[in-house]
């Protein structure tokens, strides 16, 4: 379309200059044809400013690949490099200049902070490589992303395993840095315990033993609570390599938090003991809660949560299904709804305007617009008369309470459920014990903490599962736990309370900031922070500091920054309503280095990686092969990429003071050759 405007400017140029030309030459004026070449000149431009306003140009950019240079960082790879630090720093850097050439090259630590003066510090403290690699793509996944090099040891000790992590573009070279070969070591590699239990309950605490170079290792694992031993096991070692976890069932017989210590006793040869010892918090609450299960209908998924949790002195249950229901709700301390709220439930408005801890149960006659008014832990759009059935699939990442550890392979043997069509998203806080196998993300059993925590089972079956468990197992075990461990969860909310102060955790490392929250109710139930709250913290040799909890929102938080290892007391106050309300707790600080909890170089974990993402597996012996191996890889090239520009010709100045440079030698000449 533009050279029909260029034409057609054109031939107004040229009426332009011929009559300029033939009144010149009647005017005899000397060199008539350079006026009238002026005078073209001018109205061809004016012509195409006011025909063509806007024309586009188009541009070919050639994108250079992009390499991300990811450099493990942390304590264990000083520890791995040793007096061959130096050489590798070279290397890298070598190797990183001759990338530079010809790619655009990126640098990053794995905790994503770019500046290359702490490229070779090696001073953090844990490794997460998943979430490095999430970043890469976030940033660059959709540019001309060819490799991604990812220098460590291929330990780490925050987020999940690597080796599930596939790059959807580029590909991955993986360099190992440090000694495959491992010393004699023994360790608590990980806890697990409920945060909360009741009083008077048996629970469990579970340790997770795993031994290098250890054969012959016969001692006894201990776990003790202010010195006093509450129960020990005996781990016998035959092999070179050895990974089994431990139990110990703890009788819950006094209320408070309870301070459990697990050891593991060194042995000869052994030169890091720093991992052979664990701290495990648990408070114990005293306190039955008054459960009531109500149900659309008598349904097996009421008797299955019923068997569950039968024979547990710390729950009173009630079973009320149909248009039995309470009308008040206000003795009981946790709510399972199963498909309520219901279509046409008479009982639905009482159940809206309750505030009570819930395990929602979805099904056929699940009420969506009811359930969007309540509080619950996924955001929901559901049609319950279109359905469908969807395979369970265990999410590892899960840790809102402990489940047996052959959860997964129970998981495997389970029937579909029924579930209903629509959207069903879990809000980001929550965290969802399984999903749908299928892959789309949809949550099957999901959780949310909070004041008021909530759950919800998006399907309908759970019975099946129990059936099912019997069938393959000869036992319930696993998805009894799940039932139980859910009301265990919803159970830690207290309403009741004036004035409570909570932490999220009693472990922290000694890089961790330490944070508190703290709530005042008044006497509706609601929450103020008109009174100061003050905060009281005292170590093991009785040195005390105070705070003053910050107002946020209608609630408080306090931050008191990173502290050196060890056990701390603290006790909350704040005045109100005429009465001085004081919470009491403690929490432990870990200083053993989380990157020395292991030793040696994860090989194989990065082979495996590099090969699930088309890269190849290098030492750092062999940091000059990556470069011939990244530029013989045809799949990372340049891309020309095609940008159409559009340019108004307002915009250019100089289109201006083009029009003007011809205008006024017209007007100069003329006047020179006396042709006005």
């Amino acid at each position: 379309m533009l050279w029909l405007w260029i034409i057609l400017a054109l031939l107004l140029a040229g009426v332009a200059g011929y009559f300029s030309y033939r009144a010149d030459q009647r005017r005899a004026v000397d060199r008539p044809w350079i006026l009238a070449a002026l005078r073209g000149a001018v109205v061809f431009l004016t012509a195409l400013l006011l025909l063509a306003p806007v024309f586009t140009i188009s541009k070919n950019d050639t994108l250079k690949p992009i390499v991300v240079m990811l450099q493990d960082n942390s304590r264990s790879i000083a520890n791995a490099l040793g007096a061959d630090s130096t050489a590798y720093q070279k290397n890298m850097t070598d190797l990183i200049g001759r990338l530079s050439d010809d790619y655009k090259v990126v640098i990053w630590n794995l905790d994503g902070n770019s500046s290359q003066d702490s490229l070779f510090r090696y001073n953090n403290e844990v490794t997460d490589i998943t979430t490095a690699l999430d970043k890469v793509q976030e940033f660059y996944g959709t540019q001309n992303l060819g490799a991604v090099v990812l220098a460590t040891d291929g330990l780490y000790n925050q987020g999940v395993n690597p080796n599930d992590h596939q790059l959807s573009k580029g590909s991955l070279y993986t360099i190992g840095i440090g000694d495959t070969t491992t010393q004699k070591d023994i360790r608590i590699a990980r806890t697990y315990a409920n945060k909360t239990v009741s009083l008077n309950n048996t629970f469990e605490i579970r340790a997770d033993i795993v031994a290098d170079k250890s054969r012959g290792y016969n001692n006894t694992i201990r776990v003790t609570e202010n010195g006093n031993a509450l129960g020990s096991t005996t781990v016998s070692i035959n092999t070179d390599n050895y990974d089994r976890s431990v139990s110990f069932n703890i009788k819950a017989d006094k209320a408070g938090l309870h301070h459990y210590v697990i050891t593991a006793p060194a042995q000869d040869g052994e030169v890091n003991t720093t991992n052979n010892r664990r701290d495990v918090f648990v408070e114990v609450v005293d306190e039955q809660k008054h459960i009531l299960i109500a149900g659309y209908a008598p349904h097996p998924d009421i008797k299955a949560i019923t068997s569950a949790l039968s024979g547990l002195e710390n729950y009173k249950i009630t079973v009320r299904t149909g248009n039995d229901l309470p009308s008040l709700l206000d003795d009981y301390d946790i709510l399972i709804l199963q498909q309520l709220p219901g279509r046409n439930y008479k009982y639905n408005p009482t159940l809206q305007k309750t505030n009570k801890p819930t395990w929602y149960i979805l099904g056929p006659q699940s009420d969506n617009a009811a359930l969007t008014t309540m509080k619950k832990p996924a955001a929901l759009n559901i049609n319950p008369q279109s359905t469908r059935y969807i395979y369970p699939k265990y999410n590892r990442t899960f840790n809102a309470f402990t489940l047996p550890k052959n959860i997964a392979e129970v998981t495997d043997k389970m029937p579909p459920l029924l579930i209903a069509g629509g959207m069903i998203k879990p809000f980001p806080q929550s965290q969802t014990l399984f999903t749908d196998k299928g892959g789309n993300g949809t949550p099957l059993w999901t959780l949310l903490q909070g004041k008021t925590p909530t759950a919800m089972l998006t399907a309908d079956g759970l019975w099946r599962w129990r059936m099912y468990e019997y069938k393959n197992f000869g036992n319930t075990e696993v998805i009894d736990e799940c039932i139980r461990k859910t009301v265990a969860f919803l159970s830690t909310a207290d309403n009741k309370k004036t004035f409570r102060v909570t932490q999220p955790k009693y472990i922290w490392n000694d890089q961790e900031a330490i944070y508190f929250n703290a709530y005042v109710l008044n006497a509706n139930g609601e929450n103020i922070n008109e009174p100061e709250v003050t905060l009281t913290i005292s170590d093991s040799s009785g040195n005390e500091e105070v705070f003053s909890f910050e107002r946020s929102g209608s609630n408080y938080q306090l931050n008191i920054g990173v502290r050196a290892g060890g056990t701390y007391m603290y006790v909350a106050k704040t005045q109100y309503g005429g009465r001085t309300h004081t919470e009491t707790g403690s929490f432990h600080i870990e200083s053993i280095p989380l990157e020395l909890m292991e030793t040696g170089a994860d090989y194989a974990g990065l082979y495996s990686l590099a090969q699930k993402n088309n890269g190849v597996f290098f030492t750092s012996q062999q940091l000059a092969s990556v470069y011939d191996s990244i530029t013989n890889n045809i799949n990372i090239k340049p891309v020309i990429e095609t940008n159409i520009e559009t340019v108004p010709l307002i915009d250019r100045k100089w289109f201006f003071f083009l029009i003007l440079l011809f205008a006024v030698a017209e007007w100069l000449l003329r006047k020179y050759w006396l042709a006005q």
